[in-house]
C-alpha cells in the first residue's frame, strides 16, 4: 500500500468514525480544554500549541490540536468557527471544579 493510499484510508470517514467510537470519556483536563480530545497534548506544558474548539460539554469548550486532531474530533481540521477561551481562564476553571 502506497503512503497515499495508507493516508486515504486513515482520513476516511470510517475511520473517523471508528475511532470516535472507539474513544474512551474524556478526562477532567480534557472538559476543562487543558488538554487535547484526542492525543492528550497538556496545554499547560505547549502553550504555543495550536488548539481550536471542536465541541462543547457541560458550557465548556473541548479543544483538540489543530490538523488531524481537530479533523478526528469534530471532522473540520480547524474545528468549529469559536476562539478558545484564555488558558488562564481555563485553568481558573479547572481548579474551581476541582474544589
Amino acid at each position: 500500500m502506497t503512503d497515499e493510499e495508507d493516508a486515504a484510508l486513515m482520513y476516511s470517514q470510517d475511520a473517523i468514525s471508528g475511532r470516535r467510537r472507539g474513544r474512551p470519556e474524556p478526562t477532567a483536563e480534557m472538559v476543562s480544554g487543558l488538554a487535547c480530545l484526542i492525543c492528550g497534548t497538556d496545554y499547560r506544558n505547549a502553550p504555543d500549541a495550536d488548539a481550536v474548539v471542536v465541541s462543547h460539554r457541560d458550557d465548556r469548550q473541548l479543544l483538540a490540536c489543530q490538523g488531524t486532531c481537530a479533523r478526528l474530533a469534530s471532522g473540520s481540521v480547524t474545528g468549529l468557527e469559536e476562539a478558545p477561551l484564555p488558558l488562564a481562564e481555563r485553568l481558573r476553571r479547572h481548579q474551581a471544579d476541582q474544589l
